[in-house]
């Protein structure tokens, strides 16, 4: 697959993402600051926003008042946390105080609650610069946003977390919140270079977004370092959501620690996976096993293959399942402006629940509690799951045709994220491969609750690992 843009290649291995965690020396010696860093960050914005449009909307002068006080505790030695003075973007489906909330869709157009999710309080608490609400599929649905990938604009950037994967894919800022229910955290990951982490199930509160039993609140973010410190100054903050755990482990990003045993899983995508993205899978899983860690596959160990029979499905289940969870929420104001509704979030939010009706909404958690158990038997075999975290590079979506339904997933394929999802279990995406000289990443996923060993497993593939271009 030829890249034909003005974009260069993506490399994994020479990539330069933005990080914030090196910064921070020069912010205490007085020679940068969070202002001059956040400038940059505007620059870069400035920049690239005309084509990626990852963006909302911008509160800068917000943001350089932000950044002065900050600049000022760290020349008084006094920073508010190791993230205080970072630039974050917000995913435009949680409140913010000094911004609108619009979440993609034209029936929430000018919506202004005043008011912050828990997340975004916590961000405050901890002194980030809270710098704009980034672009999000309608309601987080199917329905593609405005953003184009940062390495080629013919691309998707994914969704729904479509801005934020392409604010920090185009360096524009270190970290975003971004939130998955499908796929909606971790594809945008594989697809801009990111590193993503979704956390268990509740670990991170979600403040007024409590409407379905799978959202979760997660981070992307130029490097592991940035990513786990964002997500643990929140939870240490907020905590998890009511009757959650929050997320928990060490206050400085967790060391990189290799696994002793792994499981490979297919689930029902692998098929679906182009064979250059699968050559570059396999490439890497090699070199796992190089590294003297043992891997379970399907052929060679029946618990493996039992999970991935209970995997089968999983797009539907988890599709149906979301549909059921978010038509609630919606349902009144669809029905009273269904112009403000795009066909596609009609057809698989609204037919969908229709459809499916509370009985089969019922037995969907059912087959979800028999999925959960397959996996929990994995548990004491494998210290963690990899996978690649999408089919492919981003695809290129050419739009509907006329005439016929609209296109299912044309942000992207979910079938290798909707088992975290369903699981309520940690995923990681570590940027570690390209195909076509665009990003694929790789997936690691835990057991729920382990998601600082997930995170230190999936830093020492991202740091030992050789990076796979094909």
């Amino acid at each position: 697959m030829p890249k034909t843009h003005d974009q260069p290649a993506y490399r994994p291995g020479t990539f330069e993402a933005l990080r914030f965690h090196p910064a921070t020396a020069a912010f205490r010696d007085g020679s940068d600051s969070p202002r001059e860093y956040l400038e940059r960050c505007l620059a870069t914005i400035a920049e690239r926003e005309p084509v990626v449009q990852a963006w909302v909307v911008l509160n800068e002068d917000g943001a350089r008042e932000q950044a002065d006080r900050s600049t000022e505790r760290w020349r008084r030695g006094e920073p508010l946390s190791p993230i205080d003075g970072m630039p974050i973007g917000v995913k435009d489906l949680l409140q913010t105080r000094d911004m609108p909330t619009q979440m993609g869709c034209a029936a929430f157009a000018g919506n202004f609650p005043k008011r912050d999710n828990a997340a975004v309080w916590a961000l405050r608490q901890a002194g980030a610069v809270v710098l704009g609400k980034t672009v999000t599929t309608e309601l987080g649905g199917p329905e593609p946003s405005p953003t184009t990938n940062p390495f080629d604009p013919r691309r998707t950037p994914g969704g729904s977390s479509s801005g934020s994967g392409a604010a920090v894919g185009a360096r524009m800022v270190p970290a975003a919140i971004a939130t998955q229910t499908g796929g909606s955290l971790m594809r945008p990951a594989s697809f801009n270079g990111t590193w993503g982490f979704k956390p268990s199930q509740g670990a991170i509160n979600r403040g007024e977004r409590q409407t379905a039993s799978m959202t979760t609140h997660g981070v992307h973010a130029g490097s592991a370092s940035d990513m786990w410190q964002v997500a643990i100054e929140i939870a240490a903050r907020a905590g998890g959501d009511p009757g959650r755990p929050a997320l928990h482990g060490p206050a400085a990003p967790p060391p990189a620690r290799v696994p002793s045993t792994v499981a490979v899983v297919e689930t029902e995508a692998w098929t679906r996976l182009d064979p250059l993205s699968r050559n570059a899978f396999e490439q890497v899983v090699a070199q796992v096993e190089a590294a003297g860690v043992t891997i379970l596959r399907r052929r060679d160990d029946a618990v493996v293959e039992r999970f991935e029979q209970a995997l089968v499905g999983v797009s539907d289940l988890g599709s149906d399942i979301l549909a059921w969870e978010h038509s609630w929420a919606f349902r009144d104001l669809a029905a009273d402006r269904p112009g403000d509704f795009s066909a596609r979030v009609k057809r698989f939010f609204f037919d969908t629940a229709d459809r499916l009706g509370a009985a089969g909404y019922e037995e969907a958690l059912r087959t979800r509690a028999a999925v959960t158990a397959a996996y929990a038997l994995l548990g004491p075999r494998a210290d963690a799951v990899l996978l690649p975290t999408s089919t492919g590079p981003a695809p290129v979506w050419a739009g509907d045709v006329p005439g016929e339904p609209p296109v299912r997933w044309p942000t992207g394929d979910p079938g290798f994220n909707f088992p975290s999802s369903l699981l309520g279990a940690p995923a990681v995406n570590v940027p570690l491969m390209s195909v076509g000289g665009l990003p694929f990443g790789l997936q690691v996923m835990g057991q729920p609750g382990t998601d600082a060993r997930t995170v230190a497993i999936a830093r020492w593939a991202g740091e030992h690992l050789t990076p796979v271009s094909i």
